[in-house]
């Protein structure tokens, strides 16, 4: 088995005016195609080739020996995860039963929205922010370059990218933009109580 690039759930373009066709076009077509490629690589002829790319992930985390496997697997699988996180004419107010358990652990949707982009903007250098799921609470994680909330035991619901390959082309050092565009226009709520229901393994 070799682990593959799974297709874009839209066109290149489908995200645009928010994210151009020409930021996907180097974030998906070469860096996340450059995570696979290396995985592949690596992983050949190895316990992990015949793994799913979840199960990877969790056992070669925090192992000195298997750090380049880790890196380019949970980047292959944070990267899946963050294109399903989006959608056309997405964002807005949270819906569903993930809008419920936000109002639990948040005062108001308004201080969720400004928690997450807070989370964005804090986050030092590259890495992620999530919205997770725990014991049936959510909260938001910030991870650092391809550390990924399930080594933790949380369950994602949504993720952001905030490598700045992930914005710069359409909003250079701007993440703040980036990060309130993404709830406002983009952030797909479907996908987010999907996971709540079957949770994320790819």
């Amino acid at each position: 088995m070799s682990f593959v690039l799974d297709p874009l759930p839209y066109a290149q373009d489908a995200l645009a005016p928010h994210i151009s066709a020409n930021t996907i076009s180097f974030h998906y077509g070469k860096h996340h195609a450059g995570y696979v490629n290396k995985l592949n690589e690596l992983t050949k002829g190895t316990p992990y080739e015949t793994q799913s790319l979840t199960d990877v992930v969790k056992n070669t985390f925090g192992n000195p020996a298997t750090v380049a496997i880790f890196n380019n697997a949970a980047q292959t699988w944070n990267h899946t995860f963050y294109w399903r996180s989006m959608k056309p004419q997405g964002g807005g107010v949270a819906t569903g039963q993930v809008k419920d358990l936000i109002l639990q652990s948040f005062d108001s949707l308004d201080s969720f929205s400004k928690a997450f982009t807070d989370a964005a903007l804090g986050q030092f250098g590259s890495g992620w922010t999530w919205l997770v799921e725990k014991d049936g609470k959510v909260s938001i994680v910030k991870t650092s370059n391809a550390d990924n909330p399930i080594t933790q035991g949380y369950n994602p619901l949504i993720t952001l990218d905030v490598w700045e390959h992930a914005y710069y082309l359409d909003f250079q050092n701007r993440r703040v933009d980036y990060a309130n565009l993404f709830l406002t226009n983009l952030v797909n709520w479907d996908f987010a109580n999907q996971n709540l229901v079957n949770k994320a393994h790819l």
